[in-house]
């Protein structure tokens, strides 16, 4: 092509990903931004063993009213064993869906453009720790321009929680790693704000903690101390360190403010049952205050363990979910400093991911947590869930037994739009290694 029918092409592959419709609200500013309702759902599911094939698999719901496999599962792409699935991510143009294995640090990379409701695994990256240089447990997948950036969990010396930060090309080539500072050596999420030039990284635990069963590991009063407590405040643009914030309880999920006003981001502490927000002062330096204590300490846990959170389009409410109680609570955070309870549906008897869509109008859950930290026997229930919101209650729309189909643990959800894919302007064929890496 030409360098004129290139721009031509940029151009208006950029209009129409502005005209379509779905997305969920935390994900990169990096992607086209789509907006309405969503035709597909992609979850993110852990085999186990003696249910369906026993695999990881990619699962694909459908999500739009519309259409005649509304709320039904269309597609099943299982990736061979069980390796902790557990999060996954587009790249920049959404041609490719990435995810991971936990145990393994094994990398699938999805093609959805030759059918978006049919996922085709086109690349499985097998060296993640060679490359990497000893990064174990591929967590976050986030888009940025023609690359991926992985936050990782742990490392192959120790199997502790110092860990790093590490980019592919979009196609699956390693470009680099960077490893977390002294002192805040423990990752999970990483998320970017452009327009401030900042990244905010969070701080989970190792993989001798997380592969454990949940029950011993809480009773082990030594390894409960191997849990991260500090996010870290980076320039983006150099990946440089510039503050190391101090946030008890392993925190998680990180989930900036949508609008142009705002400079701040919610984070949750599980083993605190507390919410953070992460706000920039007046000297561009960024300060932390919690905000929401979820619960009262008495559980059977101790704690309600908030694990998911999610921030509505319009930066007016925050969905916080609970795993020990099942619950969904809804937050006023028209005061961010000061949110207020707006809502709360228990969801079942375990709950773990939610995502909604960017209008607004709905939320979907998921109840898988990590293999060995699941519910037993009849709390055991997998899951996924949708529900409309109208800004003052839940109402379920429908929800499929992942148990009964044979699919295993549900974890996160992705959203997927058919005109999208229809509009989008691709190579005519994929640019990806389309092989197996070994």
């Amino acid at each position: 092509m030409t360098l004129k029918a290139v721009g031509c092409a940029l151009v208006l592959s950029l209009a129409l990903a502005s005209a379509t419709s779905a997305d969920e609200t935390c994900l990169s500013p990096f992607m086209p931004k789509i907006t309405g309702q969503e035709d597909f759902i992609y979850a993110w599911t852990l085999g186990i063993d003696g249910v369906g094939d026993g695999s990881d698999k990619m699962v694909v719901v459908g999500a739009n009213p519309k259409r005649d496999d509304y709320g039904k599962v269309i597609h099943s792409a299982s990736v061979g064993g069980r390796h902790e699935a557990h999060h996954s991510g587009f790249t920049d143009d959404r041609r490719y869906l990435w995810a991971g294995g936990l145990d393994d640090s094994v990398i699938y990379i999805f093609d959805l453009v030759p059918d978006p409701a049919h996922p085709v695994l086109t690349t499985t990256i097998t060296t993640f720790v060679k490359d990497s240089g000893g990064v174990v447990g591929p967590h976050g997948f986030y888009a940025l321009p023609g690359r991926v950036l992985i936050a990782a969990l742990s490392n192959d010396k120790d199997k502790g929680g110092k860990t790093g930060i590490v980019e592919y090309t979009n196609e699956g080539r390693y470009i680099r790693t960077t490893w977390l500072p002294k002192d805040a050596e423990y990752g999970y999420d990483a998320r970017v704000q452009p327009r401030l030039n900042r990244m905010l990284s969070s701080a989970f635990t190792g993989h001798n903690n997380y592969m454990r069963d949940f029950g011993s590991l809480i009773g082990d009063a030594e390894a409960m101390k191997h849990f991260g407590k500090t996010v870290i405040v980076w320039d983006f643009h150099a990946y440089k360190p510039l503050q190391i914030l101090e946030v008890p309880g392993a925190p998680l999920e990180i989930r900036w403010a949508l609008q142009p006003q705002n400079n701040w981001a919610f984070i949750n502490a599980p083993l605190t049952s507390k919410v953070w927000l992460i706000y920039q002062k007046d000297d561009g330096t960024f300060g932390t205050e919690d905000v929401i204590t979820i619960g009262d300490g008495k559980s059977a846990l101790g704690t309600l363990f908030p694990v998911d959170i999610s921030i509505a389009a319009n930066d007016k409410f925050l969905t916080v979910d609970t795993f020990v109680d099942g619950m969904a609570r809804i937050y006023d955070i028209s005061n961010p400093h000061k949110p207020k309870l707006a809502h709360e549906e228990k969801i079942g008897a375990q709950v773990n991911m939610v995502s909604q869509s960017w209008d607004g109008e709905r939320m979907y859950f998921t109840s898988s947590l990590l293999a060995n930290w699941d519910k037993k026997d009849k709390d055991n229930e997998q899951f996924l869930k949708a529900y409309g919101w109208d800004g003052k209650k839940l109402t379920k729309k429908f929800e499929i037994d992942f148990i009964k189909e044979g699919l295993g643990r549900p974890h996160i959800m992705q959203f997927g739009q058919e005109q999208f894919y229809k509009n989008q302007i691709f190579a005519a064929e994929a640019p990806g290694l389309n092989v197996v890496q070994r």
